[in-house]
């Protein structure tokens, strides 16, 4: 797989870094720029440059799947992509996008959006009271005031409610994310760090760290899919990540390609969708009804695939370490809890009878608002109703909007950039193999007391115990005095 370069190398420098481009980061591309006199090289390049090192050659590295580009792309990455029109009905935001509008006169992530309707409505109807009213002098259309007052009370009342425990839900949801997060990154430690190769199956044990990594991210991926009520595994983002392992879901997606074929959709459905029309919504969980085949727990079956490779961990002696041993199924078992939890957010909403009562008497109180205001306000009854729907009907929205914190809509909880989160993470860790602490210590560049002083290591180890002992004791103290107390020596440590 690669080449020793001993005075000639091709580019001049190190090409080392293409085989971590290709296996630790499936995205990125082969293509790299050496500092040499060659520039730009593949690994099989004819510089003329005279540096040591190792050259990887491209074409001896497995070939990836390109989907029909020059590289792998990468599923969860929303980079360069620009701002649609649809990116204002549906989402989740992408928080990586910066606006240097005002706050209160953004778009993106307002429900104003999805009010449209209900505003064009409610304007409708407050004019059409108000030019009865004025043409019809003589009937009484208009209600005491202190009805207002009242039923006020009790919407408030109602919508307070929602959206606490709307918001409630939308809290623990992205809790319940970042435990996963720090339980990927434990295993991820776990699986790199401390499981140890054995000698005469070093190349087996590398790959199967890997590969468990990657069980950690198809988790996360798959768990994201799960709430979304989308149970096979043809999905971008997934079908690379568990197209080895057997799952109920794998078959039944191999089983049923007519079930899962995109649906097309007329452009009235799809604009009812996109304003939050009911009759236009489809049901989310129309695929798991339709399914003619038991679809499974994918999470849950990763689960059980990374709980045989960590079982074999410890029974081929990779963990001697017990600690160890209990911090991996620690970690293994908060997954397990992670997904118990977030199933019960998403399947246990507001009961229907609170949801219901609070619809109707928002509603009912809106719809009475130019019945209310027209004695005192005439004309400009029509965008008085208006804008006190806005404000009343806002807030009614934002809590519907947020109950689910793991759909598709602005404002739920960006579940692609979590999963894109683990993935770095993951890459992150196996990009450093483990280092003793020889060398983690005994390094130049290693300034063991700094700020105090910024001798390196070896300055400091020429020094008696004693003076570092006692450099570490008044250390604090130099933040209060401005005499250097280090060792001056020619050769020793160099003082702040």
């Amino acid at each position: 797989m690669s080449e020793e370069g001993g005075g000639n190398a091709t580019g001049g420098h190190v090409a080392a870094g293409a085989a971590h481009a290709e296996v630790g980061a499936p995205h990125a591309s082969t293509e790299h720029n050496h500092g040499g006199n060659g520039g730009k090289e593949k690994g099989n390049g004819n510089g003329n440059g005279n540096g040591d090192g190792f050259i990887v050659h491209t074409n001896s590295i497995p070939a990836t799947s390109t989907r029909g580009t020059s590289v792998t792309p990468n599923p969860f990455s929303r980079k360069n992509t620009s701002l649609d029109l649809d990116d204002y009905f549906s989402g989740p935001r992408d928080a990586a996008k910066h606006s240097k509008w005002p706050l209160f006169l953004q778009l993106h992530g307002s429900i104003t959006p999805k009010m449209i309707l209900p505003l064009l409505a409610i304007g409708a109807w407050a004019s059409l009271v108000t030019a009865l009213s004025a043409k019809f002098e003589h009937i009484e259309l208009s209600i005491e005031p202190v009805l207002l007052t009242i039923t006020g009370f009790v919407v408030s009342m109602g919508l307070s409610f929602r959206s606490s425990s709307a918001y409630e839900r939308f809290s623990e949801g992205r809790r319940l994310w970042g435990q996963l997060i720090l339980a990927s990154q434990s295993l991820g430690r776990v699986f790199w760090v401390h499981a140890l190769e054995r000698p005469d199956h070093s190349k087996e044990d590398l790959l199967g760290k890997l590969t468990a990594m990657n069980l950690v991210i198809a988790y996360a991926v798959a768990l994201k899919h799960k709430l979304r009520f989308e149970p096979y595994t043809h999905y971008d983002d997934l079908v690379d990540l568990v197209g080895h392992i057997d799952t109920l879901a794998k078959a039944a997606t191999d089983d049923q390609k007519e079930a899962i074929k995109p649906r097309k959709y007329t452009i009235f459905k799809t604009m009812g969708e996109s304003l939050g029309i009911s009759f236009a919504t489809s049901n989310p969980r129309k695929l798991l009804k339709r399914s003619k085949k038991p679809l499974g727990n994918l999470p849950l079956e990763i689960l059980c695939y990374l709980t045989g490779y960590a079982d074999e961990l410890v029974a081929n002696g990779q963990l001697p370490v017990a600690m160890q041993q209990t911090f991996m199924y620690n970690n293994l078992g908060l997954l397990n809890d992670v997904m118990v939890n977030t199933e019960r957010v998403l399947n246990t909403p507001l009961p229907i009878a609170y949801a219901i009562v609070i619809s109707q008497i928002t509603w009912l109180y809106v719809v009475l608002l130019p019945f209310q205001l027209y004695a005192a306000l005439g004309w400009i009854t029509i965008p008085a109703t208006v804008f006190a729907s806005y404000i009343i009907l806002g807030i009614f929205f934002i809590g519907h909007e947020i109950e689910n914190p793991f759909g598709m809509d602005v404002n739920d909880l960006p579940l692609e950039a979590f999963c894109q989160q683990i993935m770095q993470d993951m890459e992150t860790i196996a990009s450093r193999t483990k280092i003793s602490t020889q060398d983690l210590v005994q390094s130049a560049r290693n300034k063991v007391l700094f700020p105090y002083s910024n001798g390196s290591y070896h300055a400091w180890a020429s020094q008696p115990e004693d003076a570092i002992r006692a450099a570490v004791k008044n250390r604090p103290n130099t933040y209060y005095e401005k005499v250097p107390t280090a060792p001056n020596t020619a050769n020793g440590p160099n003082n702040v």
